[in-house]
Order: C-alpha cells, then sequence, then structure tokens
C-alpha cells in the first residue's frame, strides 16, 4: 500500500515545520513547501524546506522539498499537480504559509495590504482550488479516499489585532473559505477544517520568554492537525479549532445575540437608542465543563 502524501505550504519553519514533522512520523510523504521568506516575504532562501526534509529522511521518512510561491496561482497549481504526478495522489493539504506587514490602518499602503491578503488567503485559494479539482477526479475513478484540507487562521481574527488589519481581514477570509469549502466538498468525502493556532512561531518569539515558547510549541498545533487527518475525524468538518499550547478549545463563529424589530414607523434617530440597547443586553452564559 502507497504512502498518504500531505502538502504542507509554509513547511520549513514554525508551525509548518511541525506539521511537516509530525505527519512524517505518522508515515506521510511529505511535500514541504517554503520559500524561505523573511516575516516580511523578501529574500528568498530555499534552506529551510531542505533542511526540514533532510531532517525527516534522518529519521526513515520521506520527504521533498518545494520552492512554489503558492501565492502565484499557476505556482500553486504547478506544486499541487506535480506532486500527483510524482506520487499518484494527494491526500492532504495544510495551508500554512504567510507573511507580516503590520501598520496601523490609516498608514497602511496598497503593497502592505496586498502582500499579506495575496500570500495568506489568495495562496490558501489557489492551492484548494488545484487540490479540489484533483480530490473531486480521484473521487469519482475510486470512491471516497479520506482527503482533508486544513488551513491557518489566527486567534486575532476573533477580538481583532491593533495594526493588522491586512493580517486579520486576511485570516478572516480564510475561516470563511474554510467553511465554504466543507460544504463543497463535502460530496467527495473530504473535509475542511482550520486551526487558529497560538504558537511559538517567528511572529512571536520576538516578543515571549523561553518558558513560554516551550508552553506554546508548535508541536501542539501539529498534533491536532494530524488528528484531524485520522480516519476517526471523517465527521469533523467546517469546524475552526484554537490551539493554545495545551489548551483547545471550539471556535463556534457568529451567533444570533439580543434582537429586536425596528419597524419604518420608527424614525432613524430613534434607532440609535435601540442598538445601544441591544449591546448593553448580556447574553445568555454558556456553561462549561459539560
Amino acid at each position: 500500500m502507497s504512502r498518504k502524501v500531505a502538502v504542507v505550504t509554509g513547511g520549513g519553519r514554525g508551525i509548518g515545520r511541525a506539521h511537516s514533522l509530525v505527519l512524517a512520523e505518522r508515515g506521510y510523504t511529505v511535500v514541504v513547501n517554503d520559500l524561505g521568506v523573511s516575516l516580511a516575504g523578501g529574500s528568498t532562501d530555499e534552506t529551510p524546506a531542505q533542511q526540514v526534509v533532510a531532517e525527516i529522511e534522518s529519521r526513515g521518512g520521506e520527504a521533498v522539498a518545494s520552492d512554489h510561491d503558492v501565492s502565484d496561482w499557476a505556482a500553486a497549481g504547478d506544486l499541487i499537480n506535480s506532486t500527483v504526478d510524482r506520487f499518484g495522489h494527494l491526500d492532504v493539504l495544510i495551508n500554512n504559509a504567510g507573511i507580516i506587514r503590520d501598520t496601523v490602518l490609516y498608514k497602511m499602503d496598497a503593497s502592505s495590504w496586498d502582500d499579506v491578503i495575496r500570500v495568506h488567503l489568495r495562496a490558501t485559494a489557489a492551492t484548494s482550488h488545484f487540490a479540489a479539482a484533483h480530490w473531486r477526479e480521484r473521487f469519482q475513478a475510486e470512491g471516497e479516499f479520506g482527503g482533508r484540507l486544513i488551513n491557518t487562521a489566527s486567534p486575532s481574527v476573533f477580538s481583532g489585532n491593533p495594526g493588522q488589519t491586512n493580517y486579520t481581514a486576511a485570516k478572516g477570509g480564510i475561516i470563511a473559505l474554510t467553511l465554504t469549502a466543507s460544504l463543497e466538498l463535502g460530496r467527495y468525502g473530504v473535509t475542511a477544517n482550520a486551526i487558529a493556532p497560538g504558537a511559538a512561531s517567528r511572529m512571536l518569539a520576538a516578543i515571549m520568554t523561553e518558558s513560554q515558547m516551550a508552553a506554546l510549541d508548535p508541536v501542539f498545533v501539529a498534533r491536532v492537525a494530524a488528528s484531524l487527518c485520522t480516519p476517526e475525524a471523517q465527521s469533523v468538518t467546517g469546524r475552526v479549532f484554537a490551539v493554545m499550547g495545551e489548551h483547545v478549545f471550539l471556535a463556534e463563529g457568529w451567533k444570533a445575540g439580543p434582537s429586536m424589530d425596528i419597524p419604518m414607523t420608527v424614525p432613524v434617530d430613534d434607532v440609535t437608542p435601540i442598538l445601544t440597547n441591544m449591546i448593553a443586553t448580556p447574553s445568555a452564559p454558556v456553561p462549561t465543563g459539560a
């Protein structure tokens, strides 16, 4: 029986490296995709992906490095298609590539916005598109096979984060993409989930102590992702899991809170007190520990 095959974008460092190593330990052939760019997206260096491949091979696993720029639609297609051509199939796609260009909204320029959206959201859409096309064809040829799409969101989406309008917008878009993809891919037996990690990555290393880094080891995130790839997780789709070290919670998305009818007979000036009253009305408590 041939090995299962996984593609991990941004797989050369941090969380992506952890994904690559954990999947390899579980018997996957891993395509480690990483341009080796800086946090801001400059100065490409192929070394990180190659180092992870060497580490996997030293442990008896199988991996190959990829330097495809997944934010480029055609290059993303070549990554997925060349993986299928080489190994015969693709089972898991983990989208983890990303950069940051932090700046407050009034200082945001077009490049800072476009580059972050391109590397996070467009890249996720591009690789997912080509993977979905393969999975549809594979399902038609052999039936359900247990494909997995796992995308990387961020806890910043839940509450916002000053200076990161571009980043949080991209990550929020990834969550929306994942939810819709779960509906579209479900007919082919493919699940789609997102993970919002709080982990000791390059993005946080400068502001964290050594003990904090250990408590938020990226391996915690990779373990959850690997669990979503198991046959037992076939019914888990369209979900967002936040992973903060040992702590995992299910992000349940938008929920209807306090509500009120506002008829056309209500003057516009009288609508504001209604809205402020709705905000002031406490939501029902959520039971914990059940």
